[in-house]
């Protein structure tokens, strides 16, 4: 099950540390680089939109192997799908 609040904590953690950040895109970088998941979250009309920004190859195979798997993870708010979809296409 998804842990929606923990998301927006990690969202919320993202958006602190890259705001606290000199260099915002390294920083926005830097959140990437270092999970093996990262999702984007951002409103939507059930409430919370999700999209994988990267890791989605990892998410299949642990969903296909009913293994937990061993992963790091990080959730960034976005304001939308089309900005989520933009942002991996920049992190791919």
């Amino acid at each position: 099950m998804i842990d929606f609040d923990e998301l927006r904590d990690l969202a919320e953690q993202a958006r602190a540390f890259i705001q606290k950040s000199d260099d915002k895109a390294l920083a926005l970088r830097a959140i990437v680089a270092g999970h093996d998941v990262v999702l984007g979250i951002f409103p939507a009309m059930q409430g919370v939109g999700l999209y994988v920004i990267k890791g989605g190859d990892l998410l299949r195979q642990i969903a296909n192997s009913n293994e937990t798997g061993d992963y790091t993870h990080a959730a960034i708010a976005v304001q939308n799908l089309e900005q989520a979809e933009t942002l991996q296409a920049l992190v791919a």
